[in-house]
């Protein structure tokens, strides 16, 4: 046996069906063709169970052995585990036989650097994703950019203008990091960056993005601008210039955060908003262009002024032939995915994304909410509260799929939110469930039409069952690793295209005329901006996901579009990696598709980064070890580059642009073309239905302010760190104040001087412990013995604590203190004490005296006479305590 036994999602063969096959007719023998036919079915099980993705045995030998039994044996082999399956293997030993870890090469083929391991293990830690590759350590290009979309154009067009060696690393973040994490993974980057000696010429830092789905781009901005200013001085020395670009959620408090930044610790830090093209700022880095000395962030869109024909001269030179706007319907291609009654299901209790699903729905005038229903298999069927515009909207909750479906016959979208643990159980159960035909003819249907999975990471033979599945029942697969899809006017999949103010600049709320697909989700919503600026807007757009598996590629959805009589033209954004982008290519070519194309495929540097990486050497045809942000992004062969995909597309027919840099001009041209020649009429604009803003959301803009219910003056714990009276826990602990330490800054609200903090710390030492005699812990026992529980038990014995039972100290602190403010004399306090009746607290024991003094009282004493200034209170009490005990003795 190869491997433990197959579960009953793997796939399997019997070696009576592969000799049926025919597949072992060369094999003359009887006996050669079993064993062999055996051999290759164990080791097709071994294969799925183990879930390798890749595996090449050269030579394969079978002979007898001396017992004259056949034999098989492998001589030479090469295998690729899915590292994505290392989750499922947590438990047993299939993968680690010998107890130790499998461990998988890092990106780009070279050892990692401590800084790229400190990267990984961030990564690891977070839910979000963090990247970070050291390609040159002396480039003067550093990057952070912000997804891994994102992360493949800055190092392209970097790459396409500068020599690759000015390429310093390859990296991004992404999934809404912390403030925290963002801090750590730039403190990272500005290190290695300011490492040796000073570059004559300057560095320059690229903080760049697109423009974000769900990111607070302000919280992810905090993080870095801490780390600027922590290395400052550094920059200053090595001459650094930052160059910052992005949009999404609060991204103007953001930028205006960084413009701030810049003149605070004076550094040339020029930032730009959606409004600049993306790869706009690496030219301005490397002195290409020029740099705007101020930068409004919002500017009117292309389509909101009057299209006029020089635009077509201001483009730049592209390749292929102008297509014609030609609406066709082919049978099999799946028509009308999303319409303005789409309703969907969604699993998973992502309110945050369900809510921006209901928004975009209010504002482009739906009738209806396109969520019907909620699945969360981790509470009993209940509902939840959302917003319609101003009004509340409640939502059902089911525990079982079933039960949603059932009661919800017009869903037919099953949004999947559930962990890449868990999504492949989730879509399965999805598939498996069934509804009867609607004219009452045929068998039973899949119960959806389309499933959206979000989650990233699913193990690539997980990914290809799924694919196989739903395409026997014709269902639709968008993702994973993706964020959805989007059709403006009619519906959204969870956080597609960001909050509802860059819905709104992006004209999402209506449809356009240019429809796309694209694998970042990212990127998609770049595109809603690009196109929005540079036509009269989105009529569709998918984001197939960064998997190497997609449950769709671009062709079913270019397919669709072509189809589609609201569709004018078309845009593709590929990458390197896999070999979707022929299967358009072949469309191209037949005339299958007839509407313009505009296509780019990112990852134009793979071969320039292949020569450049690790040891530096020149071989460009090993271009495995080049695996950029997405796990599809990896090219293995000279056909799945970058630059071959883009030169196949422009060869049959598509528009593609010199770099994605010109694709938003491009596009424009296109466009312009089709209005000027009469096959686009402009869609019509139409204001959108206003949506009032989240309080909460509003509440962190600073557009609102609420008084708090409660007030803490002590701790705050609101913010990424709990802060002690202002001072961060990490650095409580980091100049180990200690017990006493923290006791000052939570009750005296400052640090007290070292003497008084050891003084409490002794306190708390003596105190610990006042034996079962003391009222407090007599009656706990009590309690105790009486079968209360702990906390009963505990709350007796409290509430019996008084001036004469445990709470003597606090008495005598407080009338030892207001004697001495009023300047009376210790006999004159003994004297009024006596007159009022009025027993003096702390004074008098049954056992303890002057004689028999309390040890206690002593070790504390002591210390304070020894290590405080002075002890005027304290001197005080003894005296008393002389003029009490005077006659005793």
């Amino acid at each position: 046996m190869l491997a433990s036994a197959t579960s009953p999602n793997e796939p399997s063969v019997t070696p009576e069906q592969l000799i049926d096959s025919g597949l072992l007719d060369d094999l003359l023998d009887p006996a050669r063709k079993q064993c062999v036919a055996e051999f290759i079915a164990e080791l097709h099980r071994t294969f799925a169970h183990l879930h390798i993705n890749y595996l090449e045995i050269n030579p394969l030998v079978v002979c007898t052995d001396s017992q004259g039994h056949l034999q098989t044996y492998v001589l030479d082999t090469a295998a690729k585990i899915d590292q994505c399956a290392e989750y499922l293997f947590s438990g047993s030993r299939d993968w680690s036989p010998d107890g130790e870890p499998m461990l998988f090469p890092p990106p780009f083929g070279h050892v990692q650097t401590p800084e790229e391991q400190f990267v990984a293990q961030l990564d690891a830690r977070t839910g979000a994703s963090m990247k970070l590759s050291v390609l040159n350590p002396r480039g003067r290009v550093w990057t952070m950019s912000a997804g891994g979309g994102a992360s493949v154009i800055y190092a392209d067009t970097i790459c396409q203008l500068a020599p690759a060696k000015e390429l310093a690393n390859y990296g991004e973040y992404s999934g809404a990091p912390s403030e925290a994490q963002t801090y750590e993974y730039a403190r990272t980057i500005l290190k290695l960056m300011t490492t040796g000696e000073p570059d004559p010429e300057g560095k320059v830092l690229l903080i760049g993005g697109g423009v974000a789905n769900f990111t607070n781009v302000a919280a992810t901005f905090r993080g870095i601008i801490r780390a600027i200013r922590e290395y400052q001085d550094a920059l200053r020395t090595h001459k650094v210039r930052i160059y910052v670009r992005r949009g999404g959620p609060n991204y103007q408090e953001g930028l205006r955060d960084m413009q701030a930044l810049g003149r605070s610790v004076d550094l040339p830090i020029h930032v730009f908003g959606p409004e600049t093209h993306m790869t706009a700022i690496v030219s301005m880095a490397l002195g290409l262009i020029e740099t705007p000395s101020a930068v409004a962030f919002t500017i009117p869109s292309f389509f909101e002024q009057q299209i006029k024909s020089p635009f077509a001269s201001e483009a730049p030179d592209f390749h292929g032939d102008g297509g014609t706007v030609e609406c066709r319907r082919e049978a099999g291609v799946p028509q009308a995915i999303f319409t303005k009654a789409t309703r969907s299901i969604v699993w998973g209790l992502q309110l945050k994304a369900i809510q921006s699903m209901l928004d975009f729905d209010y504002a482009c005038g739906r009738a209806d909410p396109s969520v019907a229903a909620i699945i969360y298999p981790f509470t009993e069927d209940r509902t939840e509260k959302f917003y319609w515009g101003a009004d509340d909207l409640f939502i059902p909750v089911y525990k079982h799929m079933q039960t949603a479906f059932d009661a919800h016959p017009d869903a037919t979208i099953l949004v999947n939110f559930a962990s890449y643990r868990a999504a492949y159980e989730v879509t399965l159960e999805a598939l498996a469930s069934k509804r009867d035909p609607e004219d009452g003819m045929g068998p039973p249907r899949c119960r959806v039409d389309c499933v959206a999975i979000i989650a990233e990471g699913i193990p690539e033979r997980f990914s290809r069952d799924l694919i196989f599945r739903a395409k026997k029942l014709d269902v639709l697969l968008i993702g994973p690793a993706t964020v959805g899809a989007i059709k403006p006017g009619c519906f959204k999949i969870g956080n597609t295209a960001g909050m509802m103010d860059n819905v709104l600049s992006s004209k999402l709320h209506r449809p356009g005329s240019v429809a796309y697909v694209s694998r970042s989700g990212g990127m998609s919503n770049e595109l809603n901006n690009i196109i929005s600026m540079n036509s009269d807007g989105v009529a569709e757009g998918v984001a197939i996901g960064g998997d190497r598996f997609p449950g769709s590629t671009f062709i079913d959805h270019i397919l669709r579009y072509e189809a589609d009589p609201d569709v004018a033209m078309i845009v593709l954004l590929g990458e390197v990696g896999g070999l979707e982008e022929y299967a358009v290519v072949e469309a191209l070519e037949s005339g299958k598709v007839k509407k313009p194309l505009v296509a780019w495929c990112i990852g134009t540097c793979a071969q320039v980064l292949a020569s450049t990486a690790g040891s530096g050497g020149s071989d460009t045809t090993n271009l495995e070890e080049v695996q950029f942000g997405h796990a599809g992004a990896c090219a293995r062969s000279e056909q799945e580059t970058a630059v071959s995909k883009n030169a196949r597309l422009a060869k049959a027919g598509a528009h593609v642009p010199p770099s994605f840099n010109e694709l938003g001009s491009l596009i424009r041209t296109v466009y312009s073309r089709l209005v000027e020649s009469g096959k686009l009429t402009p869609k019509p604009n139409y204001p959108p239905r206003p949506v009032p803003m989240d309080y909460a959301w509003a509440k962190e803009l600073g557009f609102v302010r609420k008084p708090a219910a409660f007030t803490s003056t002590v701790c705050d714990d609101r913010g990424q760190e709990v802060l002690y009276a202002g001072v961060p826990v990490s650095k409580v602990l980091q100049e180990d104040l200690g017990i006493g330490g923290v006791l000052s800054l939570l009750w005296f609200k400052r640090k007290l001087p070292k003497y008084a903090t050891d003084y409490l710390e002794r306190c708390i030492i003596v105190a610990a412990d006042h034996g079962p005699a003391v009222s407090g812990a007599h009656n706990t026992i009590v309690a105790a013995r009486a079968d209360k529980d702990l906390v009963s038990s505990l709350v007796s014995g409290l509430l019996t604590v008084g001036n004469r039972f445990g709470g003597a100290l606090d008495a005598a602190a407080r009338q030892f203190s207001e004697a001495f403010d009023r300047h009376l004399s210790p006999a004159d306090f003994v004297s009024s004490s006596r007159a009022a009746g009025r027993l003096i607290m702390g004074i008098g024991h049954r056992v303890k005296s002057v004689n028999n003094p309390d040890t206690r009282v002593s070790l504390l004493a002591d210390f304070a006479r020894k290590h405080f200034p002075k002890t005027p209170l304290m001197d005080y009490a003894f005296e008393v305590e002389k003029h009490t005990t005077a006659k005793v003795s």
